[in-house]
């Protein structure tokens, strides 16, 4: 059974959410069409109806801690359009960060081609890893042909340039000195608090999809980098990913819609 499957693979009873994990509305019972997206919007409920979808995977689905349990306006909407296509909804939230392989932060460290990524413990969703370095050819500075030199790391204005080129999008950042960046830490989506703790692990730049005004304090003040990459652009990976993996090892009709969201 899916539900069971995707527990299994996504390690779903590892997390304390916000929200349930796995399936969230049922309909039919057997699902061979699977459309995934970032968040269970009615952009994707609608795109999921026109193709025809026996199901939705998300990273961001409903039911969400201190939310209002009343059915009524948006939530009435979207739960209507899925109950009378007989739409299956499944989410996933913090295990679709987490996971190793699949996941949101393992996606962006393919993306950024960062060296040795890992959660800084196997509880966290915090992630770090090495920035390879930079290596110059022949050059104006004199260097003879076939030499090369290694500059330690990369700028901040290369990375953020391979941040904007691979999302897509043109991360806001935030200069925590003149520094390259040689050890970097991320985490996906609204993470932008766990800059502190990226700075106690010794990281020189962190990224995350959002960022709030003391967030720019703190990276000023205590000399590292921040990128805010935007919360959605950062969150495509896991479900895309998923996607794939479904496709490939239980030959499913697997296909990701990205919903543009600009934040």
């Amino acid at each position: 059974m899916l539900s069971e499957y995707l527990a299994d693979l996504l390690l779903v009873d590892r997390y304390q959410d916000y929200t349930p994990n796995g399936l969230q509305v049922a309909g039919k019972k057997n699902i061979q069409r699977i459309v995934f997206g970032v968040t269970a919007s009615m952009d994707l409920i609608e795109a999921a109806i026109a193709k025809q979808a026996d199901a939705i995977i998300v990273h961001h689905g409903y039911f969400w801690k201190n939310e209002s349990p009343v059915v009524t306006g948006m939530k009435q909407r979207r739960l209507k359009a899925l109950l009378q296509n007989d739409i299956n909804l499944y989410a996933y939230h913090l295990p679709l960060d987490g996971h190793e392989q699949l996941g949101n932060n393992a996606q962006l460290a393919g993306l950024w081609q960062i060296d040795n990524p890992a959660p800084v413990r196997t509880d966290s969703l915090l992630w770090i890893g090495d920035m390879p370095n930079e290596t110059l050819g022949e050059a104006s500075d004199g260097l003879s042909s076939g030499s090369s030199s290694d500059l330690l790391g990369s700028s901040l204005a290369d990375f953020a340039d391979r941040v904007a080129s691979t999302l897509a999008r043109t991360p806001q950042v935030i200069a925590g000195g003149e520094h390259r960046i040689q050890r970097i830490a991320w985490c996906s989506g609204a993470a932008q608090s766990m800059i502190e703790a990226a700075k106690a692990e010794g990281a020189d730049a962190f990224v995350s999809g959002e960022i709030s005004e003391q967030t720019v304090h703190f990276a000023r003040e205590n000399g590292i980098h921040y990128i805010a990459a935007g919360h959605h652009a950062t969150e495509r990976g896991g479900v895309s990913a998923l996607a794939q993996h479904l496709q490939a090892i239980l030959a499913l009709d697997c296909c990701f819609i990205d919903c543009a969201n600009p934040v």
